[in-house]
């Protein structure tokens, strides 16, 4: 079902990755990304604090989840303007990954990073359970591990999930292939059962034009090892990690 990926010998045989995990006021996924990172490539990545003067020079930067300043104002809105967020807008421009995940994908939206808004669940309630993503590609380094139209299972943990964009923008992320994952049933299909928020045509995660910025709501990092429950998050990071070298 899934491409095979490199081990983490062969990760660390080629050339040197490093990653960086930014830490806001509030986070509290920090630590279970830079488990996954860890994992994925035999070695701790930088955690870097939002008021940092300097973002490290790496491969990867990864926006965790959790509530950044109490997600006061809109989820995302106060932490987006971060000393450290203008450093990795400028490190995005130049081609380095960034991967945003739930409070990270909120982030980024604020920042400017990636397209539309993330908004409060349809059923206004904060939503924490698993539910299933289609893999809408796996020509990205973020999805190279799964196969195309593959269905995953990720956790969901977020009040503000609900991803919109107007017709515009919803055609032209359509068009351009930067939906990155969608809330599907076990067959695959885009339900509304599905959908655990209301996300336009059930979208989970999006790509910026470049595709070297991917943002979802669903924690990957959350099911990435058999301890945990299962293992397809562990995939995104080995495959992204990998792809690097």
């Amino acid at each position: 079902m899934f491409q095979p990926l490199p081990t983490r010998s062969e990760i660390r045989e080629s050339k040197p990755v490093d990653a960086a995990v930014i830490v806001f006021p509030g986070s509290n996924c920090d630590r279970d990304v830079a488990v996954s990172v860890e994992a994925a490539l035999g070695r701790a990545p930088h955690m870097v604090w939002h008021r940092a003067d300097e973002l490290p020079k790496v491969d990867l930067i990864v926006l965790p989840g959790g509530f950044s300043y109490g997600d006061y104002l809109r989820s995302g809105a106060i932490a987006a303007n971060s000393p450290i967020m203008a450093q990795v807008k400028a490190a995005a421009a130049k081609g380095t990954r960034v991967l945003a995940i739930c409070n990270g994908f909120q982030i980024a939206i604020e920042a400017g990073l990636l397209p539309g808004a993330l908004m409060t669940n349809a059923g206004l309630k904060f939503v924490c359970r698993d539910v299933l993503l289609k893999v809408e590609r796996n020509d990205t380094p973020f999805t190279a591990g799964y196969e195309q139209g593959a269905v995953v299972r990720f956790p969901v943990a977020h009040h503000q999930g609900n991803y919109f964009a107007d017709d515009e923008t919803l055609a032209r992320i359509e068009g351009e292939g930067l939906v990155a994952f969608r809330y599907v049933d076990a067959g695959g299909n885009p339900t509304g059962a599905a959908n655990p928020n209301g996300s336009a045509r059930n979208i989970a995660g999006v790509y910026n034009e470049a595709r070297n910025v991917m943002g979802l709501m669903p924690h990957p990092e959350r099911l990435a090892d058999p301890a945990l429950g299962g293992t397809d998050g562990a995939r995104m990071f080995r495959s992204l990690l990998g792809g690097l070298s």
